[in-house]
């Protein structure tokens, strides 16, 4: 288990993973098909972009709850 505070950082570390693998996993398949050698493009696809997405989460996140709030507020 992780102390709170690390919530935000497990919750992009999380999210990131996630949907640069789903992303990664959609591009590789439309660039290359289903083909013999797609596990292996994809995982490297994969594991480029998850290093670039998870700090672009954490920098991005806190602006994006931001911009959130402001489209949100009442009154």
């Amino acid at each position: 288990m992780f102390p709170p505070k690390y919530a935000p950082a497990l919750f992009g570390f999380i999210l990131s993973g996630l949907m640069s693998l789903l992303v990664s996993g959609i591009s590789t398949a439309r660039a290359v098909g289903l083909a013999a050698h797609f596990p292996g493009l994809w995982a490297s696809a994969w594991l480029t972009a998850w290093l670039v997405a998870f700090p672009v989460v954490l920098v991005v996140a806190p602006l994006t709850r931001k911009a959130v709030g402001w489209l949100t507020r009442q009154g």
